[in-house]
């Protein structure tokens, strides 16, 4: 039986907020089967728990933010994205902020909280929704797609005019059976130009943003004094935000997902979009690991 997975024992760490600058606790606790992923906000009385669905995002200017009434946690994208790669099913992210710690803007440090505490599989069978037929949503010339596909796909599009990105591609294609989420997309930051700073600040936004969490480029060349960490970093990092986007389904998704230009708002809408047409999809486990896509025990075993 492919099963869910849980952490062994609670790991935490702290860091700061991207856009609020603040520091930040961060816990992750291992859960029950059939639990999920959900955010606890433990700075309010009663601590509020917000589950991880593509209903819950509501708000997706620069991050993915889960909203529960007044209730906000921000930028969970990039932990989401670890939990996916690295097979969590069920967890209690307690956080301290409105905003999940940023940490050096790729999803490195959230795969190494994980290997910290161990895996444990768990008795309940991973439940998988799979996509039965292509939905696809617009936003200009911003598109993106799932299709059927027996394991889980990426191919990401990227287009920004700026010299050091043309260089190092616009596109990238990631397939969980063949490529290592821990090493080959994990590492990619997130990244940003300096002559948008002053604007994004003065919204209160990326007021934590430094060259310790983010690439950041002029005109012409990277600021930062280590370069990049991999020659496809850029397209990488968008490929990275699409994977934690669409694992807040709150269920891993077998699919193929095509995107040009796609970001936070329009993998929501997809999310959406998907769940409200039943006859795309179904609900699916796999009781003889021989009959399960190959591409989630790869992952776990390279992880």
């Amino acid at each position: 039986m492919l099963r869910q997975r849980t952490l062994k024992s609670p790991v935490r760490v702290q860091g700061i907020g991207l856009h609020s600058g603040e520091p930040v606790r961060l816990g992750l606790l291992p859960a029950p089967a059939d639990h999920g992923v959900v955010f606890r906000r433990s700075d309010l009385a009663p601590p509020n728990e917000i589950a991880s669905r593509a209903a819950s995002v509501g708000d997706t200017r620069m991050a993915s933010t889960l909203a529960l009434g007044e209730v906000r946690i921000a930028t969970v994208e990039h932990l989401m994205s670890a939990l996916s790669g690295m097979g969590i099913d069920n967890l209690v992210v307690e956080v301290d902020a409105a905003e999940i710690p940023i940490m050096d803007g790729s999803a490195a440090t959230f795969v190494h909280l994980i290997r910290s505490s161990g895996v444990e599989e768990q008795t309940q069978p991973k439940r998988f929704l799979e996509v039965l037929r292509p939905v696809e949503v617009h936003d200009g010339d911003k598109w993106a797609r799932l299709e059927p596909y027996f394991g889980f796909r990426l191919d990401f599009t990227i287009d920004f005019r700026h010299p050091v990105v043309d260089q190092t591609g616009q596109e990238v294609s990631v397939d969980f059976e063949k490529n290592t989420f821990a090493q080959e997309i994990a590492r990619a930051r997130t990244f940003g130009f300096a002559r948008d700073v002053d604007q994004l600040r003065a919204s209160g936004l990326a007021l934590g943003g430094s060259l310790d969490n983010a690439i950041v480029m002029d005109d012409h060349r990277i600021l930062n004094p280590g370069g990049l960490r991999q020659p496809n970093e850029f397209a990488m990092h968008k490929a990275l935000d699409a994977i934690g986007d669409l694992y807040l389904l709150g269920q891993p998704l077998m699919a193929a997902y095509r995107a040009f230009k796609s970001g936070h708002a329009l993998n929501n809408q997809l999310l959406r979009a998907l769940l409200s047409q039943t006859d795309a999809w179904r609900e699916r486990s796999f009781e003889d690991l021989a009959d399960a896509p190959p591409a989630w025990s790869r992952q776990w075993s390279w992880a």
